[in-house]
């Protein structure tokens, strides 16, 4: 669900109690772990997670005038959304990145809920549910200046037609 909210404490404002608690400390954890090259605003209708223009001035290929979005956060209908971006820079249909790998074996070790989670999109609808430190170290992974690097291989790679991910040759 998109939010008409203009800032992040009008949207955590707006949220039932109980699921805003659960919002509340999924973006605690984003924020004691996030790059000093992202900000956060609302951006799509959910609290958002970017690279500002101030960093990265081409902004987002999609819609240039908006920052290159890395993660955003979201109450929906029946669960909570948490979508990592960086999780999927590279990953064609038959594979998915290192990140995505890393990141779907260290909730499987953490022993929460089994993982739903499509190719950016994390939906939970518990805290308990929600290996935090997963998140945490997940988006620690990803400082902005290697967010961007990937970012623009991966636009590189989709105008040339070219793989821009090296051969997995242990296969």
């Amino acid at each position: 669900m998109q939010s008409a909210a203009t800032s992040v404490r009008e949207y955590l404002d707006s949220l039932p109690a109980e699921r805003r608690a659960i919002v509340e400390a999924v973006r605690d954890v984003i924020l004691a772990n996030l790059d000093s090259g992202y900000s956060e605003a609302m951006q799509y209708g959910m609290i958002g997670y970017a690279v500002p223009h101030s960093v990265f001035p081409a902004g987002y290929h999609c819609d240039p005038k908006q920052p290159l979005p890395f993660a955003a956060l979201a109450l929906q209908k029946n669960y909570v959304s948490l979508y990592l971006m960086g999780l999927y820079f590279g990953c064609t249909c038959d594979s998915e990145t290192d990140e995505a790998k890393w990141f779907r074996e260290a909730w499987a070790n953490a022993g929460k809920k089994k993982l739903d989670m499509g190719k950016s999109c994390v939906r939970f609808k518990k805290l308990d549910e929600v290996p935090l430190d997963v998140i945490g170290q997940a988006v620690r992974r990803m400082p902005a200046q290697l967010y961007i690097e990937r970012y623009q291989l991966g636009l590189a790679t989709a105008k040339s037609g070219r793989p821009g991910r090296k051969p997995n040759l242990e296969a």
